[in-house]
């Protein structure tokens, strides 16, 4: 067979026939979860593809997917890609101003929402370039009723739900088998699968393209690095656009059988977040898919949940957990005898006694976490493997697919990304021609089926990113003795929060450089931080006019005019709350190429920033100055133009 993931579905469902693919919550009780197997989906996802086809949708259009999680995204995206159709999966946490580009540039035919995405979009259609046709996920179809009346929809020809769309299929499939089958056969494994939208350079998206064989490369690379067993389940807690959850939770499953429970986000995003604890208890996953900000959150949970008990407890938890550490070292390198001795005792009675009861948060069939979206800390690492319940660091980025290396239960060690899959190429560059020695860090280049095909509609990003076959990722990092891939910082940085939201700086920077005059240079930062803060470098002669034409004598009142001018780009509500600076850092010199800030063509070297200035950034997150914009730092930083005055 061709090297599909549309194969690869119709492989599953011969191998795995009944066996349960996908699961959602259908109703209160412990028990009420429903499950689809593998043949089911095939099955159901070509009555969509039918249906696709019936409603006069060509090979090659895109079909964007607006939604939380659920199982018939699962199944409407195979029924896309069998109308040889292309993906558009897009974020339910995005905003209504987010929304209209990544459609419009996408040319998006149709698009597939939730409940709680419908009335999101329906709420900026005048923003939109054309009038898609809108199939909801839901099988609320008086919702459905009342939206469509609110916003003047005719059933049929402007909306339809999904059972109704299925229906559909079932009624025109003989009608349209013919060309299905020949659709299907016709696939070409370097077909577009999905148009990713990540954060561009420019401000707007860049959508990735990545095609069958990609994904195909990419989940049979991962297979072999992280072994799992046939059959076993996992509760999807990310959402199927993070191309982490998208590959595993969709494509990988294909490949093992593996039953994927959705979290009950019947209620939205909050309700999600309540239903958690529960979920996984109901489910009991062998694996999860995790990000730093989540499995952070339970450790501090386990805790204070120990801190709750009896001293006796306390100690022996405390001991145990400091012998675990100790014990099990790097995780890969063998801890020297004495330690193993000394600490036996102490660390098997806590393993006995004290960890089954904190792992059990998770379930009681868990055996290990994988982590994306952003780099997990080493002591969440040491920690999680002394209780017994490892958290397994990789690394990727979409336009990858999007595994590059993976730490596994065969071969970890903590601190790094783990080894790379097997059928990719990878360098580590000093600069665009050499190749950094063995240790040394440099930007991360790689190669390999799994590499994308380009930028749609943006050959200018696709050229900087792909040279001669090789993607250059932006990210740095070095290969150590054993293999393994450290990565150590970002040579383009995004933005990454707590929990792995990645954001473009630039459209932050752009924005705040058009609406304040006051402002020379511009660096905002946050790398897996609870905010966002800002570099800032003022316009001399800009700051030294604004204190002659208002008059200003006070430093009171040159900051809060300076304050004002930095934050008026928030009245054009173009970015999310979650990405505006909490507060900046006055810098008093220019960022300049003589300090290696900035490069020959003035552009900022971020990494070298946030080195440079790595005590003014902790400042912004620690103290007084992490919480008040008016510290001391930057009164020090405008006196000097009420001096000149």
């Amino acid at each position: 067979m061709k090297q599909t993931v549309v194969d690869m579905l119709t492989q599953a469902g011969e191998r795995y026939g009944n066996m349960s693919y996908v699961c959602q919550k259908v109703g209160d009780g412990e028990g009420q979860w429903k499950e689809w197997s593998f043949s089911e989906v095939d099955r159901e996802s070509d009555l969509f593809a039918a249906a696709l086809i019936k409603q006069g949708f060509r090979p090659g259009e895109s079909v964007a997917l607006l939604s939380e999680g659920r199982y018939n995204w699962v199944i409407a995206e195979f029924g896309v890609l069998k109308a040889r159709c292309a993906s558009v999966p897009l974020s339910s946490k995005l905003r209504e101003g987010e929304i209209p580009f990544r459609i419009n540039h996408s040319e998006a035919a149709a698009l597939i929402v939730s409940e709680y995405t419908l009335e999101q979009v329906l709420l900026m259609m005048d923003r939109l370039e054309r009038k898609p046709f809108f199939i909801v996920l839901s099988h609320d179809t008086d919702l459905t009723e009342k939206l469509c009346a609110r916003y003047d929809l005719k059933q049929g020809s402007d909306l339809i739900g999904y059972d109704d769309f299925i229906a559909l299929g079932k009624e025109c499939f003989r009608e349209v088998e013919g060309e299905l089958n020949h659709r299907r056969e016709t696939i070409g494994e370097d077909d577009t699968v999905t148009i990713s939208y990540t954060s561009g350079t420019t401000g707007n998206p860049k959508g990735i393209m990545l095609t069958h064989r990609n994904y195909w490369v990419n989940s049979h690379d991962a297979v072999k690095v992280v072994g799992i067993p046939e059959g076993v389940g996992s509760l999807i807690i990310l959402p199927l656009d993070h191309s982490f959850a998208h590959t595993v939770g969709i494509y990988i499953s294909l490949l093992r059988g593996l039953s994927m429970s959705f979290i009950d986000n019947r209620g939205g995003g909050m309700a999600a977040l309540r239903n958690l604890t529960v979920n996984l208890k109901e489910r009991n996953p062998y694996f999860l898919l995790t990000v730093p900000a989540l499995s952070g959150n339970f450790m501090k949970k386990m805790k204070e949940g120990i801190a709750t008990q009896s001293p006796f407890v306390q100690r022996l938890f405390a001991s145990g957990l400091k012998w675990g550490i100790r014990i099990n070292g790097n995780g890969f390198d063998r801890t020297p005898l004495r330690d193993r001795v000394l600490g036996f005792l102490p660390y098997r009675l806590a393993s006995l006694l004290i960890f089954p009861k904190l792992r059990r948060v998770f379930g009681s069939a868990i055996t290990f976490c994988v982590g994306g979206g952003a780099l997990l800390e080493i002591k969440q690492q040491e920690f999680y493997r002394a209780i017994g319940l490892p958290v397994y660091q990789g690394y990727g980025l979409t336009e990858a697919a999007p595994i590059i290396c993976a730490n596994s239960p065969g071969r970890a060690k903590f601190g790094s990304s783990g080894v790379i899959l097997p059928s990719i190429e990878c360098r580590i560059m000093e600069d665009g021609e050499r190749e950094a020695p063995r240790g040394k860090a440099g930007e991360i280049v790689i190669r390999g089926g799994n590499v994308m095909k380009g930028y749609f509609k943006n050959p200018e990003a696709t050229a900087e990113a792909l040279r001669d076959g090789w993607l250059w990722t932006g990210d740095l990092g070095y290969l150590d003795d054993d293999g393994f891939l450290v990565v150590t910082g970002r040579a383009k940085a995004l933005l990454i929060s707590a929990d792995g939201e990645k954001y473009s700086p630039e459209e932050i920077e752009e924005g705040i450089m058009n609406s304040s005059e006051l402002v020379d240079q511009i660096m905002v930062y946050n790398d897996m931080r609870k905010y966002t803060v800002g570099l800032v470098v003022l316009n001399d002669g800009a700051v030294a006019k604004l204190v002659r034409d208002r008059g200003l004598s006070g430093t009171e009142e040159l900051l809060r005019a300076v304050y004002d001018s930095l934050y008026a780009f928030k009245e054009e509500g173009r970015i999310s709350p979650l990405w505006i600076p909490s507060t900046f850092a006055l810098i008093g010199e220019p960022f300049s190429e003589e300090k290696g800030l900035i490069n020959s063509t003035l552009k900022l070297v971020r990494h070298r920033v946030a080195e440079y200035y790595a005590d003014r950034i902790e400042g912004m997150y620690s103290g007084r100055e992490g919480t008040d914009f008016f510290n001391e730092k930057n009164r020090e930083a405008v006196e000097k133009y009420l001096k000149q005055a």
